[in-house]
């Protein structure tokens, strides 16, 4: 009993890991990519340790505590008017969304090559929109649910990170220069996701499974939202990767607008 009351009374304090780096924040290419796509300078990870046991139904006090604790508010940083800008006030609340993470290879979008949205050449089918001059079948399947193509993936598929992040890279930021072929956003959803998440091979049957627990989590001050943005938007958005067994979670976010243009 003393343990359970252990458990449902702990609180979690953190620690900034800087000597982790992450491959795709150091890869020339791939800061190429998100310079093309608006969201370079606006999206990053950062590693901090825990010093309690995590368990899944204790996610929304581990957000809190996270977003409480004097090392994480010293080291984050939010947009406002354009500019990143640190928290300055307390952090009230926080929202958390548990995200599926099961897959680990990319056969999850083996689909899109025989569904109508690329040629044989990889390259993206054009088609028209009301609105956008440049537009393809593959972002009408991530975004128009009336679209012919949205039904290709469903509601659980869209639900895993792994499909979050190649979606979240396909519509970029507020300047995206969007990619004729298919390619870059998968290579680059391949990068992103090894670099993020944490699995293990059963010793027994060989069978690799993720052992990490995401959520994604939106803080709250007096004011009301604040992290990862004031307003509300799909491409701003920020995931807790946790790993329960090194005791580290990695804070992936990204914040809509006009990237950077240089390296």
């Amino acid at each position: 009993m003393a343990g359970d009351k252990c458990d449902f009374e702990q609180t979690f304090s953190f620690c900034p890991l800087p000597s982790k780096k992450f491959s795709f924040l150091q890869d020339r290419e791939t800061l190429e990519l998100f310079m093309k796509w608006s969201m370079l300078g606006r999206v990053s990870a950062q590693t901090y340790s825990f010093d309690q046991c995590f368990y899944p139904y204790s996610s929304d006090k581990f957000a809190l505590s996270f977003f409480r604790d004097p090392n994480v508010v010293s080291s984050l940083r939010k947009t406002e008017a354009g500019a990143w800008v640190p928290l300055d006030k307390p952090i009230v609340s926080v929202a958390v969304e548990p995200v599926p993470c099961t897959k680990v290879s990319m056969e999850l979008f083996d689909p899109i090559y025989s569904c109508g949205i690329l040629r044989p050449s990889g390259h993206l089918v054009k088609c028209l929109h009301d609105v956008y001059p440049d537009y393809d079948k593959l972002r009408q399947m991530l975004q128009e649910e009336d679209s012919e193509q949205y039904r290709v993936f469903g509601r659980e598929e869209r639900a895993e990170l792994l499909f979050r992040l190649f979606k979240h890279l396909c519509v970029g930021g507020e300047l995206c220069q969007y990619e004729d072929t298919i390619e870059p956003y998968i290579s680059t959803t391949r990068k992103i996701y090894k670099d993020l998440i944490s699995v293990q091979k059963d010793p027994e049957t060989k069978k690799i499974s993720v052992v990490s627990t995401v959520l994604k989590v939106c803080a709250y001050d007096e004011s009301g939202r604040c992290y990862p943005g004031r307003r509300e938007e799909d491409q701003t958005f920020a995931y807790l990767i946790v790993d329960p067994f090194k005791r580290h979670v990695t804070l992936f976010y990204h914040s809509y607008g006009v990237g950077t243009f240089t390296l």
